[in-house]
């Protein structure tokens, strides 16, 4: 691992958010789920053996997930928080992973331009301040042709009584999911609506996190008749066109 670590431009979890991160919901129910209807967004296969990121790893419980799915040759993880970085040590130890660890900001990546093949941002980026470096520097770090993983929760989620009473984030960066999505086309990324998804999961339901569903006392609204609570994109950075010389 090596530093800068802490930085001004995200905001710091709270006591119990840092729990959360480490817990059976977080790693069963968020992450691996997220990951894999990720992987199910692709239009076609992935890069084989990536160099692969994980921007905003915490505590590296994502770590053996992106393993099995995207097996990649290298595989970074960078968090601005030194104990997530230590835990993220541990777990990847405890896994059997090899991983190297970066202390950086999202907004100033210690990466070189063109060098990632896959950059795997989740539930990161709503913590970050300075949101639109962080997708310029993203953009910058992926190779021409390299993907970027975003999964997101959206100001309708964040902006709950719930999450405000357990949680801490920028509430003047948050987003809806079509916000986000005209971002990350405005940075250059391409997508098409079968790389998008907006799942509505029932922790993401801060009102009954779906019990009324799961009893079967109501069907969930279908999109569009709903206020999105988490959208999940792999958007491309469009290769590179060759100049013809006259």
């Amino acid at each position: 691992m090596n530093g800068p670590f802490l930085s001004e431009t995200y905001v710091e979890e709270t006591r119990f958010g840092f729990w959360f991160l480490r817990s059976h919901t977080w790693q069963h129910h968020v992450l691996r789920v997220a990951i894999n209807d990720l992987r199910g967004l692709f239009e076609d296969e992935p890069p084989i053996a990536p160099v692969l990121v994980d921007a905003g790893c915490g505590q590296g419980k994502s770590f053996q997930y992106l393993e099995q799915v995207f097996a990649p040759s290298r595989l970074v993880g960078i968090d601005a928080d030194p104990r997530s970085l230590a835990l993220s040590s541990a777990e990847a130890e405890r896994q059997g992973i090899r991983v190297e660890l970066l202390g950086s900001d999202c907004a100033e990546l210690q990466l070189a331009d063109a060098s990632v093949d896959i950059l795997f941002c989740h539930q990161t980026f709503h913590h970050l301040v300075e949101q639109e470096k962080a997708l310029a520097e993203f953009y910058r770090v992926l190779k021409p042709g390299g993907y970027l993983l975003f999964a997101e929760s959206t100001e309708a989620y964040i902006d709950t009584w719930v999450i405000r009473w357990l949680f801490r984030h920028p509430m003047h960066v948050q987003k809806s999911a079509a916000r986000y999505l005209q971002m990350l086309r405005d940075q250059g990324f391409a997508f098409a609506s079968h790389n998008v998804s907006f799942p509505y999961l029932w922790w993401s339901r801060s009102q009954d996190f779906g019990l009324l569903e799961r009893l079967g006392l109501r069907k969930p609204p279908a999109v569009g008749q709903r206020e999105e609570t988490l959208v999940n994109v792999v958007a491309r950075k469009p290769l590179e066109r060759r100049v013809e010389q006259p």
